[in-house]
C-alpha cells in the first residue's frame, strides 16, 4: 500500500508518498492518505474545528473533502504539530525517550506532548497548545485574539507583524527592507540577524525568553527528558536560537539539577508530512 502524507501549513503546503512495504519515498499515486493541519482537530470526524493561522472558517470537514477528492479510500486527519511530532518520536530527535515535548516554531507555535511513549491529545485534543499558553499578562495580541500568548512572542506571523509596528513607529529595521510587502520569511529574519539588525536582534531575543519561559512551566507540570525545538523560524536560525532556547529554559528550571535541555530536530521540513504517513500505517 502507498501512503500520502500531507503537512497542511500556514504558509506552504508539503507532501510525501511512502511505500509501506519498503518505507521509501515514492513518486506515484496513494492508497490512503494522512494530513496534519494546524488548529484544534477532531479526529473521528476528520474536521477541522478552529485554525487561527487558516483563512477558513470552523468546523471544517477536510478529511471528506480530501477523500472526496481524491478517491482514496482512507484519509485521517490530526494536528499538525502532533504528526510531526510523531515522526520525531519514532524516528527523529526524541527517539528512544518515553516523555518529551515536542514544539514547533513557525507561521504559529504548537506542540505535541509524548508521556510514557504515547502521544498525549486530551479530550479535547487541545493537549500541546502551547503557542496559546501565556507567557505575559497582557501582552502582544496573538492571531487567536488572545494576549500575551506565547504565539504572540515566538510565531513568524506575530514578529512580523509586531516588527512592522516598530518600523511604522519610527524604528528603522533591515527586516522591512529585505521583506518589502512581502510576507517575512523566516529567512527573512535571519538575513536581518546576520546583519546586525537591532529590532530582529530584540524580538528573537524576546522570542528565546518566551520560548524558555513556556518549556520551564510545562517542564514543571508533566516532568520531561527532552524538549525538541523545530519549525521554520528554529531551523532557519539554527544552533544559536536553540541554545538560547535551552538558556531561558535552564534559569527558570523549577528543579535547577534536572537533566533536561533542548534539542534541534532532526527531520527538518519534512517531518510533518512524513508523520502524517504515520496515522495510516
Amino acid at each position: 500500500m502507498r501512503v500520502a502524507g500531507i503537512d497542511l501549513g500556514g504558509t506552504k503546503i508539503q507532501g510525501v508518498v511512502v511505500d509501506e512495504v519498503t518505507d521509501r519515498l515514492g513518486d506515484g499515486g496513494a492508497d490512503a492518505v494522512g494530513i496534519g493541519a494546524p488548529g484544534v482537530i477532531d479526529r473521528e470526524r476528520g474536521v477541522v474545528l478552529r485554525a487561527p493561522n487558516l483563512a477558513i472558517g470552523e468546523d471544517l470537514p477536510l478529511a471528506a473533502l480530501v477523500a472526496a477528492a481524491t478517491g482514496a479510500e482512507t484519509v485521517r486527519l490530526d494536528n499538525d504539530v502532533n504528526v510531526a511530532t510523531l515522526a520525531e518520536h519514532r524516528l527523529g530527535a526524541a527517539r528512544g525517550h518515553d516523555d518529551v515535548l515536542c514544539v514547533f516554531a513557525g507561521t504559529g507555535v504548537g506542540g505535541g506532548l509524548v508521556l510514557g511513549g504515547e502521544l498525549r491529545r486530551g479530550p479535547h485534543g487541545l493537549t500541546g497548545e502551547i503557542g496559546h499558553t501565556i507567557v505575559r499578562d497582557g501582552g502582544r495580541r496573538c492571531g487567536c485574539g488572545g494576549l500575551g500568548h506565547l504565539e504572540a512572542y515566538a510565531g513568524r506571523r506575530c514578529l512580523e507583524a509586531e516588527a512592522r509596528r516598530r518600523h511604522e513607529g519610527g524604528q528603522e529595521t533591515a527586516l522591512v527592507r529585505i521583506a518589502g510587502n512581502a510576507r517575512m520569511k523566516s529567512s527573512t529574519f535571519s538575513k536581518a540577524l546576520a546583519a546586525g539588525d537591532e529590532v530582529a536582534r530584540e524580538l528573537l531575543d524576546e522570542a528565546a525568553e518566551a520560548l524558555g519561559a513556556a518549556l520551564a512551566s510545562a517542564a514543571a507540570l508533566v516532568d520531561l527528558s527532552l524538549i525538541v525545538l523545530g519549525g521554520g523560524v528554529a531551523e532557519k536560525l539554527g544552533a544559536p536560537f536553540v541554545a538560547g532556547v535551552d538558556a531561558a529554559l535552564q534559569v527558570r528550571l523549577f528543579v535547577p539539577s534536572m537533566d533536561l535541555h533542548v534539542v534541534p530536530a532532526a527531520l527538518g521540513d519534512l517531518g510533518g508530512a512524513v508523520g502524517a504517513t504515520l496515522l495510516v500505517t
